[in-house]
């Protein structure tokens, strides 16, 4: 299971709604909303790590 790096939700890799690549790395998202939030501001939502 992955988080969710904007809601901390855990989303299954497999069944993620929607994922989105930074820096090399995939980042998967429960929603639609959360992938547009991050892809914002993606180093917002990486220092909450």
């Amino acid at each position: 299971m992955a988080k969710d790096p904007v809601c901390q939700m855990d989303v299954d890799e497999q069944k993620a709604a929607v994922t989105s690549s930074y820096k090399g790395q995939t980042y998967y998202f429960c929603h639609k909303m959360c992938k547009e939030t991050f892809d914002k501001d993606p180093e917002k939502y990486l220092q909450k790590k």
